[in-house]
């Protein structure tokens, strides 16, 4: 049966294609730049010299300066421009050059994962262009490059896994940024290849474990007893050995008829500053209403909510985690700020300061779930549920701070800030 596996996987082709520094070449392009020789990074200058930069050129990467280094350990030498986070600019660039894909590979064939990265399934391709799969990834490659001007980086493997490695580790030793990797290449140039943090999915703390049993390449790591990797990462192990092979049985396929068991929804945020214990309940206050107006935008309810709260980092003290489900299924903001706050006030100490809070709608369901108990008003709510209704309209016509509760206007409050960001960052809109 493993060989059959193994073969069939062989015949399928699959191209990995990676936007480079894709912020920073997008900021540079926007200033009629070439990434390639301007150094410029995308940071916000409201923020301290501690803050994360978002992307910086290739330019800067040349000349030693990590891609999410912070302001502050950049070279004092080295002269740059710093480029304000656009997120919908990035958005709207990433969208170009999805259609740029579309040109050549159906959209049932692209997995799109994130912003400047997708992985693509060209078997059936190949033969109807007269390509190799590296052909077709390299051609597909200079058109984003002739269309919008950024360089990409392109993996070919015959599996998904190996198409990111072939991305990740090969294509960056190549001249021409890109890689390919069959099974048996995979082990004949990358077994004994260090540090393992270069590997998907392999973070500093795997390393660490791995470490501790004498285990740092790949070709270890495969040949290590199984027992013991089952019982140091449990089921987790499996996927590990077979990545330490070269192996992947997932596919396109898998992949787009995948769906959860179970479904949420959630919020994070790293707040600005130390907040007091009032100022933290405030936020997730905040969050939970902005998560029950995404509720009733998407025709969903819940019956439970989980909330994890991070210290300052100053203080060594374990997050405060928990979970408090309810006794009816609900898109209520009045509901649900209710139970966030309860949950909120029996987690969380009272006296340690606040710095990450996120807020997650557990059990979501279609709105034709929605559960009442015998203490609920189901006209009441009813009314409530219009009324978010009309909100969502008035925000979506005049912008999301058109309409505010007045706990948003409160020191401290982060609602009106973040509604003019994208993921955490500004929109530049």
């Amino acid at each position: 049966m493993m060989e059959r596996s193994v073969r069939t996987e062989r015949q399928k082709t699959y191209v990995c294609i990676d936007l480079k520094s894709f912020y920073a070449s997008v900021e540079c392009r926007e200033r009629g730049l070439d990434p390639m020789t301007a150094n410029l990074v995308v940071a916000d200058p409201e923020r301290t010299d501690q803050t994360i930069c978002l992307a910086v050129s290739p330019a800067m990467k040349a000349l030693g300066v990590p891609g999410r280094c912070r302001v502050f350990e950049i070279p004092k030498g080295i002269r740059y421009i710093m480029a304000p986070p656009r997120m919908q600019l990035y958005i709207d660039w990433s969208a170009r050059v999805y259609g740029i894909y579309l040109k050549y590979i159906s959209k049932e064939d692209i997995h799109v994962y994130s912003i400047d990265e997708v992985f693509m399934d060209v078997t059936r391709y190949l033969d109807m262009y007269q390509m190799s799969g590296k052909e077709l990834g390299v051609k597909i490659m200079e058109d984003v490059y002739e269309t919008t001007g950024i360089t990409a980086s392109v993996g070919v493997g015959t599996n998904l896994y190996l198409a990111k490695i072939a991305m990740d580790i090969t294509a960056k030793h190549s001249e021409g940024h890109v890689g390919e990797l069959d099974e048996e290449s995979y082990r004949m140039q990358l077994w004994r290849h260090r540090p393992l943090t270069d590997f998907w999915r392999i973070g500093k703390g795997i390393e660490r474990r791995l470490s501790q049993c004498g285990l740092t390449t790949m070709e270890e790591v495969a040949h290590a007893d199984e027992g013991m990797l089952y019982r140091m990462f449990g089921v987790d192990a499996e996927l590990l050995i077979d990545h330490a092979w070269g192996r992947e049985s997932t596919t396109m396929e898998d992949i787009k008829t995948y769906r959860p068991k179970s479904s949420s929804v959630s919020n994070g945020q790293v707040l600005p500053r130390d907040y007091s214990f009032e100022e933290g309940r405030l936020v997730a206050r905040e969050m939970a209403d902005l998560l029950s107006l995404e509720l009733v935008e998407k025709g969903l309810v819940t019956d439970s909510v989980t909330l994890h709260v991070g210290y300052c980092r100053r203080i060594e003290k374990k997050s405060a985690h928990g979970t408090e489900n309810m006794t009816l299924t609900t898109s209520s903001s009045r509901q649900l700020m209710a139970c966030t706050g309860r949950l909120y006030d029996r987690i969380v100490d009272r006296h340690t300061p606040v710095r990450r809070i996120s807020v997650t709608f557990n059990h979501v369901v279609d709105e034709a779930w929605r559960q009442y108990d015998l203490f609920t008003d189901p006209a009441e709510l009813d009314r409530e549920h219009r009324m978010q209704k009309a909100l969502l309209a008035i925000k979506e016509k005049y912008g999301k701070n058109a309409v505010v509760r007045g706990m948003d206007l409160q020191e401290g409050a982060t609602t009106m800030e973040r509604n003019c960001q994208i993921g955490g960052h500004k929109s530049g809109v």
